[in-house]
């Protein structure tokens, strides 16, 4: 294995700026930095940090080593800006040239909007930020959750938060793959194209008067024959639910895996829909957590560092 960090610390700077829906803007973004970046094709559902300017409107100075994290933190508050993570739209190559593509989510609620959200409605091409991304070619960073093995049909769900990586996971996924994807969003104009397998139906969940995460719940457990008893489902602390099929972000025991599963479910979203989604599935409808990845991307009322 390579000495060399599996992470690029990239400058990089608005090439392009597309206003898509009440809810999307996409942001393209380049540098020189961006060649190593990323592997086309196989993107999937990989997150990378965006890191923004301080109020200053100044980038914190970080040397890309494995202690940038550490770096960053040591910096004075109000010098170091903020670090958000977000999963890639589209990494598009042509002509040697590589635009890392983000969809932001303008708001999650009028009273909501952070940093990120803020930045990325006043961007204008030629602004620059700072991207942690993985190195191109390289596995060993992490970042990508959605691994259906063998299973040829697969259950996808989430937010307008998720609405990205899902779209990108559909865009790479194997072309034989069946399955259907759940997408709740604000409005009717957040209904965006995405480049599905002809086998995945996508079903867009517009939000209308339901609370977030209603009309997604009620989607997927009429999907899978359950009922309903709640819309939400708090878990203790300000702690995202992460778990996948190696991983439990509770510590809690994840069994052998079992034999390879025909169906596999990717939910992603706010951390007490999924949370609720989650007890649904494994709980109530026993699905094997080695056919499942659940992940909290954010919590209601909790604003994210990082």
């Amino acid at each position: 294995m390579s000495s060399e960090s599996p992470f690029v610390l990239a400058r990089v700077r608005v090439a392009t700026v597309d206003r898509l829906s009440p809810s999307f803007i996409r942001i393209g973004f380049r540098g020189s930095d961006l060649d190593d970046v990323g592997t086309p094709g196989q993107v999937f559902d990989q997150r990378i940090k965006l890191i923004f300017p301080a109020a200053s409107g100044e980038l914190p100075s970080l040397s890309g080593d494995a202690g940038w994290y550490q770096e960053w933190l040591a910096l004075p508050e109000d010098s170091r800006g903020s670090i958000r993570t977000y999963s890639i739209r589209d990494l598009v190559v042509d002509g040697g040239t590589t635009t890392v593509v983000i969809d932001f989510v303008l708001h999650l609620d009028p009273e909501a909007s952070g940093p990120a959200s803020s930045w990325a409605n006043d961007a204008a091409v030629g602004d620059h930020i700072l991207l942690l991304g993985p190195r191109r070619g390289r596995t060993d960073g992490g970042g990508i959750e959605y691994s259906p093995g063998s299973a040829g049909t697969v259950v996808l769900a989430g937010d307008e938060t998720a609405a990205p990586a899902i779209a990108r996971i559909l865009g790479d996924a194997d072309r034989a793959v069946r399955g259907v994807a759940f997408i709740e969003v604000p409005h009717h104009d957040d209904v965006l194209a995405i480049d599905a397998p002809a086998g995945v139906e996508v079903r867009w969940l517009p939000r209308a008067e339901l609370p977030h995460g209603g009309a997604l719940q009620l989607a997927v457990l009429d999907y899978l024959g359950a009922g309903i008893q709640s819309c939400t489902e708090q878990s203790p602390g300000d702690e995202l639910l992460w778990e996948t099929p190696t991983y439990s972000g509770l510590g809690e025991s994840l069994g052998d895996g079992g034999h390879p599963a025909e169906r596999y479910y990717w939910i992603a979203g706010e951390s007490g829909v999924v949370t609720t989604l989650r007890r649904h599935l494994v709980k109530d409808l026993g699905v094997s957590r080695s056919q499942v990845a659940f992940m909290g991307y954010w919590r209601k009322g909790v604003a994210m560092r990082g």
